[in-house]
């Protein structure tokens, strides 16, 4: 019997890395649920795919939409395998700049949307005994920046979760993959970023940002297929890693990062410890 490869739910698959992923998993031989808030946009995935592509409408704040896509993908292919959390959105602004309901929407997008599917679809995974969830973060899941803080919050949430989520479920043969990408060339800088109203005086420290944003649309160094290939290697090792960092920037600054991390804690080590009772 011919092996019908891994089941992939995937949110976002309208555009970026979870197109990508889409395609990536298609021809690699897998079966794909896509979903996306328009199902519309996935008629070509839906051609290409053939009988090996279901889409379904999935807006990951609506509970009932995300539990009846899970259901879904059970009744069409038996099994989920691969889950991935993709549906998000950029947003740039100083934390004064920010709208506190712009702040909760993203919140509720990329942090609680990602934590629903993932309880969703987690009681199948612990009758199969295996699976692997695979959260899209960032490398603004372990740094951030003047303007993204919005962004960046949403991303630390995720993978604060996703770690613990890691070891609670590892007893299961149930794995975790956070990815952390740098700079890719999907709508990232154009369609798919939310800019907050300005105030004058945060020019100095949030205007490079927002002028990087404006120009980086089409421009950033990183390939979505390559990304999407990368994580479909990371998924067949025998040992994977609980990050992987996406594109050289992800790689140097978070590597830049750590050392600031390091350097500050032995600075102050002695203070640190001093606070111990005895």
């Amino acid at each position: 019997m011919t092996n019908p490869g891994r089941v992939w739910l995937i949110t976002g698959c309208s555009t970026g890395f979870g197109r990508e992923l889409a395609l990536a998993a298609l021809e690699a031989g897998d079966r794909v649920m896509a979903t996306a808030r328009n199902p519309e946009k996935l008629a070509d995935l839906a051609a290409i795919g053939g009988n090996r592509v279901r889409t379904a409408p999935l807006d990951v704040t609506q509970e009932d939409q995300v539990t009846a896509a899970v259901a879904r993908t059970i009744d069409e292919f038996g099994q989920v395998d691969v889950v991935v959390n993709n549906a998000g959105h950029g947003s740039v602004g100083a934390v004064e700049e920010l709208d506190m309901a712009d702040l909760r929407n993203l919140m509720d997008v990329m942090f609680f949307g990602a934590v629903t599917v993932t309880k969703a679809v987690l009681p199948h995974l612990r009758v199969q005994r295996s699976g692997t969830i695979v959260q899209m973060s960032s490398m603004g899941g372990q740094l951030s920046m003047p303007g993204f803080g919005a962004y960046c919050a949403a991303k630390f949430a995720l993978e604060g979760m996703s770690e613990a989520l890691a070891e609670e479920v590892a007893p299961f043969g149930v794995r975790v993959l956070i990815v952390e990408p740098g700079s890719f060339r999907t709508s990232f800088g154009g369609s798919g970023m939310h800019r907050s109203r300005t105030i004058d005086e945060y020019a100095a420290t949030t205007g490079p940002t927002r002028t990087a944003v404006d120009a980086m649309d089409g421009a950033q160094p990183g390939d979505p297929r390559k990304a999407a290939q990368a994580i479909l290697e990371v998924l067949d090792a025998p040992e994977p890693p609980l990050r992987l960092a996406l594109g050289g920037d992800a790689v140097d600054h978070i590597a830049a990062h750590h050392e600031q991390l390091r350097t500050d804690l032995t600075r102050w080590e002695k203070l640190s410890r001093s606070t111990n009772l005895n």
